[in-house]
């Protein structure tokens, strides 16, 4: 299955209304909720609806790079075993559209299309990483560009260039296999977090609240509750963002992430505190 491609303006669009659900429900809790203990609540929810939206779009957009990344040596591979055997490049590059390069293969037809009403070779192929705009996408087409203006047999550019790729791939593979325990950490981090807090609140302060020492006969539970819940998002959102960081290279990759360990975080509040 075929993963959609996900516009910058689509994201944008996606921040904006998510930012003011979540604008209209925290001005909500603070006009009627404010002194009640459902105000942390109405926060909480208000941010992350406010995150989650942008996550899975975040998401989706970064699973859609690494698939058309993925089918660039395939591509590039067919396009120099098309012309090793006398194949123009156009008719290479509209034989090529004709096969299953996942996301690849819609963004190829277009380019084909622009050829076929006369756009140069040069300028389609511009477009098309403007279009994809990944990161070797980025890196590949000024060569091939190049190449092309310069004359010559351009499918000796085709073939270096697609291991080149096939090496950044795999290098990237690597990376992220060995940040994937860091990853880990964060999570295995979080739940500590919430365990230590659990017994704290349950075998500490609540037994010490029920002794008459001074200082702790005066504290209330529910407000330690309320800062362990306070400590608890924060921990959550700041871990999610880091474990993105480490993992994917960027701190939008870790919305994901927070919104999971803030919602662990909430329902081990509401069914174990």
């Amino acid at each position: 299955m075929n993963l959609p491609k996900i516009e910058k303006w689509e994201r944008r669009i996606a921040w904006i209304t998510s930012g003011i659900l979540g604008a209209a429900i925290v001005i909500t809790a603070v006009l009627t909720l404010l002194d009640k203990p459902l105000f942390d609540d109405y926060m909480l929810l208000a941010l992350v609806i406010t995150v989650f939206p942008s996550a899975v779009l975040d998401y989706l957009n970064y699973r859609w790079k690494t698939s058309v990344d993925e089918h660039l040596p395939d591509l590039f591979r067919s396009i120099v075993q098309a012309q090793e055997t006398g194949v123009p490049l156009p008719q290479a590059l509209e034989d090529a559209s004709k096969r299953d390069y996942g996301p690849l293969t819609g963004e190829l037809k277009k380019m084909v299309t622009q050829m076929s009403w006369g756009m140069p070779f040069e300028e389609a192929f511009q477009t098309f990483g403007r279009r994809v705009d990944t990161t070797l996408t980025r890196r590949t087409v000024p060569l091939v560009v190049e190449a092309s203006r310069s004359g010559g047999r351009i499918e000796r550019v085709f073939g270096p260039l697609g291991r080149f790729i096939q090496m950044n791939i795999l290098a990237d593979k690597e990376q992220r296999a060995q940040t994937r325990p860091y990853i880990a950490i964060v999570y295995v981090a979080f739940f500590i977090f919430l365990i230590t807090i659990t017994l704290l609140f349950k075998t500490f302060f609540v037994q010490m609240v029920e002794l008459p020492i001074i200082g702790f006969s005066s504290l209330n539970p529910e407000i330690t509750k309320r800062i362990f819940f306070h400590m608890t998002v924060t921990q959550g959102l700041f871990g999610g963002l880091v474990a993105g960081k480490m993992g994917e290279g960027t701190i939008s990759a870790g919305l994901k992430h927070s919104v999971i360990l803030l919602t662990c975080g909430y329902v081990v509040f509401k069914l174990i505190l």
